[in-house]
């Protein structure tokens, strides 16, 4: 074979059907707002910490479908609360209980897992 200088990265293809999500489900269950949200963006627009953190609700529920919870909840610490994305979400979404509420069935989530 000839060498032309590169090589093919394996693929970051993320197979959805292999991912664990059976937290996400029963969050699903307790906040079913999780599953209104169309990604529009208009939470991490008016963001005050995304200058500070990297605080994205949209991110952390998309990686939340894809079962990453280990990148996606340190990204809530920097969450300080302030409802501004409540306010301009289109779908009505009451953003901050559902931080709270995600804060909280994950880490009920990861004590179960340590006993």
């Amino acid at each position: 074979m000839i060498n032309f200088g590169f090589t093919l990265s394996p693929s970051s293809r993320i197979d959805l059907d292999k991912a664990n999500k059976p937290d996400f489900s029963r969050l699903a269950e307790i906040e079913p707002d999780i599953l209104k949200c169309m990604a529009c963006g208009s939470c991490a627009a008016s963001c005050s910490t995304v200058n500070f953190g990297k605080m994205n609700l949209r991110k952390v529920i998309l990686m939340l479908t894809r079962g990453e919870e280990k990148d996606a909840l340190p990204l809530l610490e920097t969450c300080v609360l302030c409802g501004k994305c409540t306010m301009v979400c289109p779908r009505g979404i009451n953003t901050r209980h559902l931080i709270i509420s995600i804060s909280e069935a994950y880490k009920k989530a990861q004590k179960t897992e340590r006993k």
